[in-house]
């Protein structure tokens, strides 16, 4: 099973070399950032939820003491609100989202003893759940954090785990549970932080997000 760390005071800070924060941001163009949610709002509306979604996560990764990997979708923009001095850039790799992870993994698990992804569309995330999550891997193999949906939001690891990443069906309500259903049957550990929500629907954003 996966525990639960939710209740937990994870405090302990960490070196840049320690940890890797891995981030997946589309670029912030119209008619290509939250599609769904664009079917019921708008695109113009769409597109301003998600450059708000994007201030909260930046403002959250800057508050955890470790590496930021920003991996963008269709090209790296140097003069973006995402500074260089803070945040390495790199561009997405692979056919899928499974494949994308896997190559930011990679990279991240070469500059740091253990990586963490979140999600850029999380309106609850707070910089002390990425901090557990860090933590927490000092003791579990993986940590995870679900969301709302039965996706995850939060994934992390200190080996390379392709087997995470294939054979998997993305955007559907059994993600989370089939990742950790992978993970127990190599016989791995695994944590987990607070489920929360992303924002994929109208809905989503009035009950999570519209204060941001």
């Amino acid at each position: 099973m996966c525990r639960w760390l939710t209740k937990m005071n994870y405090t302990k800070r960490m070196t840049n070399t320690e940890g890797a924060l891995i981030l997946f941001i589309r670029n912030p163009e119209k008619g290509k950032v939250k599609t769904r949610l664009a079917k019921s709002v708008g695109e113009e509306q769409a597109l301003e939820i998600y450059k708000a979604l994007l201030d909260q996560t930046r403002k959250v990764s800057l508050a955890v003491p470790v590496r930021r990997l920003l991996f963008y979708s269709e090209h790296i923009n140097q003069q973006d609100d995402w500074a260089s001095e803070d945040f390495e850039k790199f561009l997405q790799q692979g056919n899928d989202l499974g494949e994308r992870m896997h190559h930011a993994f990679l990279k991240a698990l070469r500059l740091a003893a253990k990586a963490v992804i979140v999600g850029s569309d999380i309106a609850q995330i707070k910089p002390e759940i990425i901090q557990n999550a860090f933590t927490a891997l000092d003791d579990h193999d993986y940590v995870i954090g679900p969301a709302l949906d039965g996706g995850y939001y939060l994934l992390g690891m200190k080996t390379p785990s392709p087997e995470l990443f294939s054979g998997i069906e993305w955007s559907t309500s059994t993600v989370c549970e089939e990742t950790i259903a992978i993970i127990h049957q190599n016989g791995k550990t695994c944590a987990k932080v607070a489920s929360l929500s992303d924002i994929d629907y109208a809905e989503d954003w009035e009950q999570y997000g519209w204060k941001l």
